[in-house]
């Protein structure tokens, strides 16, 4: 129950912050400034997935889906991005942040389940973090991947 009240006092603050930033205007105020200074949709992914990497790092998957999703949507949206592309993008980028030093809680989990020090964890991964970047850019960069089978199922 602890755990539970744990969970649930963290998505009640993000829900609160989000809230708050929405009724604000927040993120019509950040897409005017961000579109004041990048004109490409590439460089607006490029530094998405930046940001996304360190956020994934650093927050839990939930908190920083609640926190990030309605700032960043809308400046998506006036970047003419797919909303299911651009869920994709998050999921793989915060998925990939699980495994990121220094914060990586999956690398943490997995140096307690098989008794290895972090450090050697961190640099058995860097492989894997390799290829698991260069999936996210082609999945980035190649937008019809991620809506090919809504497109052909309807």
């Amino acid at each position: 129950m602890v755990l539970f009240g744990g969970i649930l006092v963290i998505l009640a603050a993000s829900m609160a912050s989000t809230n708050y930033l929405i009724d604000q205007q927040i993120p019509s105020r950040l897409f005017d400034f961000i579109q004041s200074y990048i004109d490409s949709k590439y460089t607006f992914l490029l530094l998405l997935n930046i940001f996304l990497l360190i956020v994934g790092a650093m927050l839990d998957i939930f908190s920083a889906l609640v926190l990030i999703v309605p700032l960043i949507l809308p400046i998506a949206e006036g970047y003419g991005i797919n909303p299911i592309h651009l869920g994709i993008i998050f999921l793989t980028n915060l998925q990939i942040g699980y495994c990121t030093p220094p914060v990586g809680l999956n690398l943490f989990l997995a140096s307690y389940r098989f008794e290895r020090p972090v450090t050697e964890l961190y640099r058995a991964t860097l492989p894997f973090l390799g290829l698991l970047l260069i999936t996210l850019l082609i999945i980035t960069y190649f937008p019809w991947l991620s809506t090919v089978l809504i497109r052909l199922l309807g």
